[in-house]
């Protein structure tokens, strides 16, 4: 009897989490290639500004420890 209400629980869960995929409103190809290439641009950018801050940053302890 316990296999029986498993897989009726697992049948349930399976139909729920159907219904639930059928409400997401997924995005067209033109807006995940815009938002991916807008993720790319930002991570490309604060890549740049991390390499300058560690640049100035290097520079900066070398002068003080050249003191």
């Amino acid at each position: 009897m316990s296999n029986t209400s498993e897989k009726s629980k697992m049948k349930d869960w399976f139909k729920a989490v159907r219904a639930q995929f059928r409400r997401i409103i997924w995005p067209t190809k033109e807006e995940a290639a815009r938002e991916t290439a807008v993720v790319l641009v930002v991570t490309l950018i604060i890549g740049a500004v991390i390499a300058l801050l560690d640049r100035g940053l290097l520079t900066l302890v070398d002068l003080i420890i050249t003191l």
